[in-house]
């Protein structure tokens, strides 16, 4: 760490206890935690809670989780699910590249017959990065592992005023992570600033009054906390055209399933080819408009006589529901629907 970031250091014993002491009145009940103090939840629970989590808000996750933990109530169990099982049971959870991660994870550590239990030996599984391989490194092992999500990240970049964007700064910010992080209950002390970003240390509006941080934070002290970090730049997201083919024979439509690599991989769909940058010439019966991370979507479905060749299953429309089907064509799906339904009234 630079010298003059050491310079700025507050006093981190005394802050990670503040906060420990905070988290233990505090903590929010999810139900892949243990109670603050308590032994850790399995290795299995954590890991899975924290790969639904990324990008994915609490209230989304705690009904799925529920039910992946009723359907596949250990590694082993969800090992051996056929990819179609999980991958329907993930839709709706959106980033689906994370459901194959979890399955090939999953084969991996039924595989060794055991979950690692260090950082560094869960870093070598499929598809586990820095982030949660630290939090379950120090949640499920008690290692002293420095966990770093969005939240973290701001809460780190206030207490230390780093006045840059964070994807500028990380670097810098995960050095200050580590000064804060303590050996003694590591575990408690990631889930403990994750809350306190989730909950106290918002991006806007925080509550500096309720922190217990706020007597070390710098960005507390400039009287305006909201400034720090520096906001991102935005940029301009590009925007694609798709087409879909709605194909119905009786009361059943015809759906694919993705290539395994790519955009929604080896999830269900209507059929259709590639997006692309133009949009589709022809009559369509419906469009929907879809935001992506790194881009938007126009998705044109029209109707079609015949499947196409690629191998699919018709699929009951009344049951279209169970079909596992990803937003995006979930809501292709129900918007031809509603459009029947306008028609025929």
């Amino acid at each position: 760490m630079p010298a003059s970031a050491a310079s700025r250091l507050p006093d981190q014993m005394r802050a990670a206890k503040r906060l420990l002491r905070y988290y233990d009145a505090h903590a929010r009940a999810l139900p892949w935690r243990s109670a603050p103090g308590a032994p850790p939840p399995a290795p299995y629970i954590v890991w899975l809670s924290e790969v639904m989590l990324q990008q994915t808000t609490v209230a989304t996750v705690k009904p799925r989780f529920r039910r992946f933990i009723d359907r596949w109530p250990t590694v082993e169990a969800l090992a051996s699910a056929p990819d179609a099982d999980v991958l329907q049971e993930w839709a709706g959870l959106g980033y689906y590249a994370r459901a194959r991660n979890l399955i090939a994870c999953a084969r991996a550590i039924a595989g060794m017959g055991r979950f690692p239990t260090t950082e560094a030996e869960l870093r070598k599984l499929p598809g586990l990065g820095a982030y949660t391989a630290a939090a379950v490194a120090a949640i499920a092992f008690g290692e002293r592992a420095v966990v770093v999500d969005t939240n973290v990240e701001r809460v780190v970049a206030r207490v230390h005023a780093v006045d840059r964007p964070i994807a500028e700064a990380r670097t810098e910010i995960r050095a200050f992570a580590s000064s804060m992080t303590p050996a003694e209950r590591p575990g408690d002390y990631a889930q403990a600033v994750m809350d306190l970003g989730a909950t106290i240390c918002r991006p806007m509006r925080p509550n500096c009054a309720a922190c217990p941080l706020s007597d070390d934070c710098r960005a507390f002290a400039s009287g305006n906390p909201e400034s720090f970090p520096a906001p991102k730049v935005k940029r301009d997201r590009p925007h694609r055209h798709g087409l879909v083919w709605w194909i119905e024979r009786g009361d059943a439509i015809w759906l694919v399933r993705r290539p395994a690599r790519g955009m929604l991989g080896g999830m269900a769909a209507l059929p259709g080819p590639e997006w692309g940058d133009d949009a589709p010439s022809g009559q369509s019966l419906v469009a929907v408009d879809h935001g992506f991370t790194h881009f938007s979507l126009t998705l044109q479905i029209a109707s079609r006589a015949t499947p196409p060749d690629d191998e699919g299953w018709w699929h009951p429309i009344n049951r279209v529901g169970d079909a596992g089907l990803p937003t995006l064509y979930a809501r292709a799906v129900e918007a031809v629907l509603a459009r029947k339904e306008s028609l025929a009234a």
